[in-house]
């Protein structure tokens, strides 16, 4: 399997981690967004969205979307729960996680890591959103272990990737103090040195 995929991305991070954790044997191929290697034609058969993460399997189809590719790889594993309604609150908060977590808090850093842009520049709506985002989690971590029930599953990859770092994007995490144990925690499951 290759994954193709930009390390300073957090939804192509995801697909690393889970590969990590599985034990899935891959190959990881560096593609710079910046650079738009994800616009040359060669990236854009395997990906007509032209977007990272993309994955090739060996048979050679592909799969694209962060959170569809690690719900296809950790398919019969403990990261999925049994029980399909704690399934299904583990899907809701990945959705969750892309409509309404992603768009302000990856944003906001990529705007300040890779634009350099000042804090005092951010679309205000954005940081209202992005704290809106972290209220929530800290509202339900501060009576939950995990975000699907007590035991760590996808729906904390998920949303660890850009939680971990929301400071790069000028969060200030430290009223949040549930979030900032799940994300140690988390970490850990997943074997990753803390965030800076």
């Amino acid at each position: 399997m290759k994954i193709f995929g930009d390390t300073n991305s957090g939804n192509c991070l995801k697909v690393k981690w889970v590969c990590d954790r599985l034990a899935l044997p891959y190959r990881w191929i560096d593609i710079d967004t910046i650079k738009g290697e994800t616009r040359t034609p060669e990236f854009l058969k395997l990906n007509g969205a032209g977007q990272v993460p993309t994955v090739e399997f060996d048979d050679g189809r592909t799969l694209a979307q962060s959170n569809a590719i690690i719900r296809y790889l950790a398919r019969g594993s403990a990261l999925i729960p049994s029980d399909a309604y704690a399934a299904a609150k583990m899907d809701e908060w990945m959705f969750w996680e892309q409509y309404s977590h992603e768009p302000y808090i990856a944003v906001c850093r990529f705007q300040m890591v890779y634009l350099k842009k000042p804090a005092s520049e951010l679309d205000p709506e954005k940081v209202k959103r992005g704290y809106a985002a972290l209220a929530r989690m800290e509202q339900h971590l501060s009576a939950s272990r995990c975000l699907a029930g007590e035991a760590f599953s996808l729906a904390d990859v998920s949303l660890l990737a850009y939680t971990r770092v929301a400071h790069e994007g000028g969060f200030d995490l430290t009223g949040y103090p549930s979030a900032r144990r799940w994300i140690g925690e988390s970490e850990r499951a997943l074997g990753l040195p803390a965030a800076k």
